[in-house]
């Protein structure tokens, strides 16, 4: 879990949407795990920032810098010094989304523009991407604009010829994060009925701290341009219900729009350029502007994927139960 620790030590870390679940919480991962020089919590909510301050007693090692990734002059200023960046700034509810759908395409595409090019103008070493299983095969606006991001991301790897290395990792839903159904559900135990979409859905599930150790698996290994992929159970919803609110009634809604009945992790077409190492799987850029030899290592000891490969919820091989997820939200 500290194998952040020797390559963070010493240097300036940056996490945009750094008032946000998984910012929030691996900015304090970082504190107590790693000795970075500084860290730098960038967001837009104000309020956030200084319950967050008030949280973390202050801490010698930490700032707070108010901005929007949309105002690319505000990134300039934020990251100067900056070793190391955490993108994870974004727009995320699907609902609001498809009802605005600009404001979606100005944070999630033309903010992690910016984010980019504010990273290559002041030499930023690593930049690393937080993207969702929603960018594969997306079928909402949120999924779309976190694709865009992934595609952008990769391809600003070929402007900034190595100096500055862009990679992303990708994964399911966290459990019991702000806004999630988990979180929508726990505060929902002593209502007589809730709401369930279709019984039939599946979902990809990672722990904030299974998150810690991919972030941490990206930053140390990348190269620039992978898409980093952990290997994760999948959990009926069902099940999910059964696990946070038993004996609950429930009335079945329908899939809302732009829902999917299950998701996918990683594509038939991204298997073609990707490889297994452990716990993870891993996208490589397949670009004719990349360096032949740029992902040796991950050739020589990963296991090349068969080119039919599909990882998509409802076939996963990896299942999350009702007695574990219980156990994970302390409800035993």
């Amino acid at each position: 879990m500290n194998g952040l620790a020797d390559i963070l030590d010493n240097k300036v870390v940056l996490v945009t949407g750094g008032t946000g679940s998984f910012g929030k919480n691996f900015v304090k991962f970082l504190l107590s795990n790693c000795k970075c020089k500084k860290i730098i919590i960038f967001s837009r909510d104000e309020l956030k920032q200084f319950q967050i301050g008030r949280e973390m007693n202050s801490n010698d090692n930490l700032r707070f810098f108010l901005g929007d990734i949309r105002d690319l002059a505000r990134l300039e200023r934020a990251f100067d010094g900056v070793d190391v960046i955490v993108h994870a700034a974004a727009l995320k509810q699907v609902d609001t989304i498809e009802y605005n759908p600009f404001e979606a395409v100005k944070t999630n595409i033309l903010g992690s523009q910016n984010v980019i090019d504010a990273a290559i103008n002041k030499g930023v070493e690593k930049v690393l991407l937080i993207s969702t299983d929603k960018a594969s095969q997306p079928s909402n606006l949120y999924g779309s604009t976190k694709l865009c991001a992934e595609k952008l991301f990769v391809s600003a790897n070929t402007f900034s010829k190595g100096k500055t290395k862009f990679s992303c990792v990708r994964y399911g839903n966290v459990i019991a994060s702000r806004g999630s159904i988990i979180e929508v559900l726990l505060q929902s135990q002593n209502d007589e009925k809730v709401y369930i979409t279709d019984e039939r859905m599946t979902r990809f599930w990672i722990t904030l701290e299974r998150s810690f150790q991919l972030v941490s698996f990206a930053l140390r290994y990348m190269e620039g341009g992978e898409i980093f992929i952990p290997k994760l159970p999948s959990m009926k919803l069902v099940d999910v219900f059964d696990a946070v609110v038993p004996g609950v009634k429930r009335e079945i809604i329908g899939i809302k729009g732009g829902e999917k009945l299950h998701e996918v992790l990683l594509s038939n077409e991204e298997a073609r350029h990707a490889v297994e190492i452990n716990d993870y799987y891993i996208v490589l850029r397949d670009s004719k502007y990349f360096p032949k030899d740029l992902y040796k290592k991950y050739y020589m000891h990963g296991k090349k994927l068969s080119p039919d490969f599909l990882l998509v919820s409802n076939l996963n091989d990896k299942w999350l139960t009702v007695k574990e997820l219980r156990g994970i939200l302390n409800l035993e």
